[in-house]
């Protein structure tokens, strides 16, 4: 059955500025990084995209390496886009790719040389069946690569139209400062930054967010729900097809220690009081701070994309409550 979206797809999304462009996201973006490659269900990841559509959720995010195999989230996407975004719906869409980490053997597919960037970014493109992505992320800093060199790729591939915006990922302030720099001085401004972000995950408080504001430059947290450890899934064991118990995942079983589940017991308490889940609550206390312009979620079910989804209706927090999750979290 052909797809029609929503008429009512932008009537209850909230869209900020992202820093200083005239770029709107949706307050909650949607990641492939999981459930979305070549081993998960075709049927249930483009019913998951659609219903996201459906319900404001203009911005995909993707990295070449995303699957797995590599490449599949990508493949996935461009498939779904031919037959579901055709015509002038592409218009509609944020669609964002990176390229850091391995993704074909040799010196050449890897970190952040300027061969590397261009070569992977052509990939995407051919994977994903389009002309330009809307932003391009160097996926991590590279230590052997001049700084310049990855910067200066980034501004040429903006230049030549095959990205609209340059955004960084994993940079820590101080390479992060050195980076906006060199791209503002370019004449190519870094729209957007994506660090790892979470309630038990706060690196970027140390400098980096300020530097972001300085710079004008938007905020996408990863990984808001710590691979969803800041759920009610974990409260009683590892369940059946969660993150933790598949083998290709990122979030290991021994990663759910004893005093991790009192605190997230406890937060799942702060949560009921607010009348929030646990998830709901760890997405608004990311957007609480205005220096957020997106929070950057995955699901593997509709269900659980409209759980996070009502995150929306209740992002402010009171003194005490803000206070007491702090104290839950350094205890």
């Amino acid at each position: 059955m052909a797809y029609t979206p929503s008429s009512a797809r932008y009537d209850s999304m909230t869209y900020n500025r992202c820093g200083n462009s005239g770029l709107l996201l949706p307050a909650l973006s949607l990641g492939l990084w999981h459930n979305f490659g070549g081993v998960d269900d075709f049927k249930i990841a483009r019913r998951i995209v659609r219903h996201a559509f459906d319900k404001g959720i203009t911005h995909f995010d993707l990295a070449n390496n995303y699957g797995p195999p590599p490449g599949s989230a990508e493949e996935n996407f461009g498939a779904m886009l031919k037959k579901d975004f055709s015509g002038n719906l592409r218009d509609e869409l944020i669609i964002s790719t990176k390229a850091g980490y391995v993704m074909w053997p040799g010196p050449y597919g890897n970190w952040g040389s300027r061969k590397y960037l261009m070569a992977s970014l052509d990939q995407s493109l051919k994977r994903m069946r389009i002309s330009y992505v809307d932003i391009f992320y160097s996926h991590r800093p590279d230590p052997d690569t001049p700084l310049e060199e990855t910067m200066m790729a980034l501004h040429d591939i903006v230049k030549s139209g095959k990205a609209l915006y340059a955004g960084i990922s994993n940079y820590k302030a101080p390479e992060a400062k050195k980076a906006l720099e060199i791209l503002k001085k370019a004449g190519t401004p870094c729209l957007i930054h994506q660090p790892k972000y979470s309630m038990f995950e706060r690196w970027v408080e140390n400098g980096l967010l300020d530097v972001l504001e300085e710079y004008g430059v938007g905020c996408i947290p990863f990984s808001p729900l710590a691979q969803g450890l800041l759920t009610d899934r974990y409260l009683k064991g590892i369940p059946d097809n969660s993150r933790a118990s598949k083998a290709h995942g990122f979030l290991k079983a021994n990663d759910i220690t004893p005093e991790k589940v009192q605190k997230i017991q406890q937060l799942n308490e702060v949560a009921k009081r607010r009348d929030q889940t646990l998830a709901q609550m760890a997405l608004s206390w990311l957007l609480k701070d205005k220096r957020v312009t997106t929070v950057l979620i995955g699901v593997s079910s509709t269900e659980q994309l409209d759980n996070n989804l009502a995150c929306l209706g209740n992002t402010q927090f009171n003194k005490a409550e803000l206070e007491e999750i702090e104290l839950i979290l350094k205890g």
